[in-house]
């Protein structure tokens, strides 16, 4: 089964290869889009292992990017750029584990709830902290350039897509599978039920962590009511769903699809974005529940699925 994937990770990995070339020709405008384009893809991605898998549906996955991006504020000045990434990841994987046991023992929207209400907990704790410590916002000085922070998004991004793609493919990502259709079912089969969806849980919460200081590297600015912002999550399932929220390449597409629109939108009318991104969600969850990788899968090669 793992052989199937194979073809399909040289494939991602052969266009990565060519995008690293972007910053060399490209102005800064480009750069910066397939910037936002590549944090999005990393994003959604790492979402659907847990979420598009085991079909719980998480609202809070920004309660990761927020806690990633405040390890980087408070270290930015005291661990070089290679030690902080990973602690950022590793710091969001700690916070999935101790959060990820409570809040996936309840199913469907009291998860859904749970989820959010985790992430404006997280939220306001920071805010509380940051007041205590009479800090009103970070700045970060001497962040990287925009071609130095896109080649780490298209790593980020690279990364999160063969995991996603590994993971399906997987006994682990079966398990997971058989843990959305029938959890009773898979727990007598002897899958570990529990465990698996910690540890879905806890892999999907790593990339998030070190996009968001991806974020505030590319904003130079720590704010908690931005970088917590619930519209982040809201975002990462609309693009999941649109594109297809149980396969690696159905997310991929629907953030192609959404960025392209957002930036159509907001130059011509940005009033307009938000109220068409939840026409086009309704519109695809009523008559295209399989998103837009249901409607291209005949094209696609099995090896991809």
């Amino acid at each position: 089964m793992m052989g199937r994937v194979a073809p399909v990770a040289a494939v991602v990995t052969a266009v990565a290869i060519v995008a690293v070339a972007l910053p060399f020709f490209a102005n800064d405008y480009y750069v910066g889009f397939g910037f936002t384009l590549l944090v999005w893809i990393a994003l959604t991605e790492s979402w659907i292992v847990i979420s598009g898998m085991t079909g719980y549906v998480s609202l809070g996955h920004v309660v990761f990017v927020g806690i990633g991006a405040y390890i980087a504020a408070l270290t930015w000045s005291v661990l070089p750029l290679w030690a902080m990434l990973p602690l950022t990841g590793v710091s969001a994987a700690v916070l999935a584990a101790i959060v990820g046991y409570p809040c996936l023992r309840v199913r469907g929207p009291y998860f859904v709830i749970l989820t959010f209400g985790v992430s404006e907990l997280v939220k306001f704790i920071v805010i509380n902290v940051e007041s205590a410590l009479v800090v009103s916002g970070r700045v970060l000085f001497g962040a990287p350039d925009i071609d130095t922070l896109f080649l780490i998004a298209l790593g980020l991004a690279w990364a999160s897509v063969l995991i996603a793609l590994f993971v399906r493919q997987s006994r682990f990502g079966s398990g997971l599978r058989g843990i959305r259709e029938n959890e009773e079912a898979a727990e007598t089969i002897g899958i570990p039920v529990g465990r698996f969806k910690v540890a879905a849980f806890v892999l999907s919460a790593i990339v998030p962590g070190v996009v968001g200081a991806l974020l505030i590297m590319r904003s130079t600015y720590f704010e908690p009511l931005e970088i917590f912002n619930p519209q982040t999550s809201v975002l990462i399932v609309t693009m999941a769903v649109i594109g297809g929220s149980d396969r690696p390449f159905g997310p991929l597409l629907g953030v192609v699809f959404l960025i392209l629109l957002q930036e159509l939108l907001w130059t011509n009318l940005p009033q307009l974005y938000m109220i068409v991104v939840g026409a086009l969600l309704i519109a695809v969850v009523v008559w295209m529940p399989g998103g837009i990788y249901g409607r291209l899968q005949q094209f696609i090669p099995s090896t991809a699925r």
